[in-house]
């Protein structure tokens, strides 16, 4: 690999550093990806495709989410990507579920969203289960991708449209100041950007512990065609004391210990219920969270069995056969949702650390390039 000089390079080839690409591409300069892998295969593939905006923490994760949505929707018209659906049905079984939603639908981050009754949601979309059903929020807000196709097309599009050059297969081995330093030779760059998914210890470790960074491991599933289409994500109240927006509101608590008393086994396995549904019918359906500096790679039967008893209760069927089952990791710390690190002078170390990359990536992805050539220019 010839020594080649660009305004940006960035470190990983995941959504992030794709989105850093993305916002740097806009401004017109000279850009670089580079990735260890033939092609993208963490997180970034491995996960639901639903830009999830109703529910992120109150905030500067709230606004990112909302403007990701906008930039998702730009891109997918741009580079032909499919919107498979739009929305979210976030289903309550439960009186203290009810009175969670409609708190939230006090604050600004409600904004277009409604409460349905169980009549409403039987019109909208029947194949939930109505039967114990109380009521359902509506956002309009979520859109969902294939990951596992749309970040591969975006990474095409981006070298095809905007010029962006890829370096595949190239191991990174260090970053000082306007220099990568790879297995197959330096790439020089007036700005880096270092998005390392969920690598902890190869670039800039020091940062990155003292945040308390760790890794989380989800189970997910691929279920068969049921012989319904979905028109929007599904989620219950699970979801309900995991995401913060719900969650930081006082009225989660009653909620939390309901659940603590119905389904520990769920809260103890970090489980909440998502069901995506593709183009050929399948549906995506997770997923369960554990935590460790090295999660193990294997997956639970009796994990996968919580997170279909979720998926049962909810849709009022069985789930339909299981045609893949797959594990995936993300780096974690607590209630930090965005690691942003200056370990150089022109170098911005960017992780997404709650498992939103999909969800808030493109906004991060233009803060770190504002940064970085706002540091320049100064």
């Amino acid at each position: 690999m010839p020594a080649d000089r660009f305004d940006l390079a960035v470190v990983g080839a995941g959504i992030l550093g794709l989105a850093c690409a993305l916002a740097a591409a806009r401004r017109g300069k000279r850009v670089v990806v580079i990735d260890r892998d033939a092609q993208v295969n963490g997180a970034s593939v491995r996960n639901f495709g639903f830009i999830t905006v109703t529910g992120q923490a109150r905030g500067e994760m709230w606004r990112r989410a909302l403007r990701t949505r906008e930039v998702w929707a730009e891109v997918a018209a741009e580079a032909g990507l499919t919107i498979l659906h739009r929305g979210l049905m976030m289903t309550a079984r439960r009186p203290e579920a009810v009175e969670v939603l409609e708190a939230f639908l006090e604050t600004e981050m409600a904004e277009g969203c409604r409460l349905l009754d169980a009549e409403d949601v039987r019109r909208s979309q029947p194949e939930l289960a109505t039967a114990g059903l109380l009521a359902a929020l509506w956002s309009p807000h979520e859109l969902r991708v294939e990951s596992r196709e749309a970040i591969p097309r975006l990474a095409a599009w981006l070298a095809a449209r905007h010029g962006v050059t890829f370096r595949w297969g190239a191991a990174v081995l260090g970053v000082e100041t306007s220099k990568v330093i790879t297995a197959r030779g330096a790439i020089e760059a007036d700005a880096i950007a270092v998005c390392p998914g969920d690598d902890l210890a190869t670039l800039f470790p020091e940062p990155i512990a003292a945040a308390e960074v760790t890794r989380c491991k989800l189970q997910m599933l691929r279920l068969a065609d049921p012989g319904f289409r979905l028109s929007a994500g599904v989620m219950s109240d699970l979801g309900l004391v995991r995401y913060a927006g719900y969650a930081a509101l006082p009225q989660a608590q009653d909620l939390r210990a309901r659940l603590a008393r119905e389904q520990a086994a769920q809260l103890e396995h970090g489980v909440h219920l998502i069901v995506v549904q593709s183009a050929d019918g399948s549906l995506v359906v997770g997923d369960s969270h554990h935590y460790s500096p090295t999660p193990d790679p294997f997956g639970r039967e009796a994990v996968d069995r919580l997170i279909l008893d979720e998926f049962a209760a909810v849709f009022g069927r069985p789930p339909p056969p299981v045609l893949e089952r797959w594990t995936g990791t993300y780096a974690s710390a607590g209630d930090r949702t965005v690691l942003l690190e200056a370990p150089l002078p022109g170098v911005r170390l960017a992780m997404v650390t709650t498992g939103a990359g999909a969800s808030i990536g493109f906004a991060l992805g233009e803060d770190v390039v504002a940064e970085l050539f706002g540091e320049l220019v100064s």
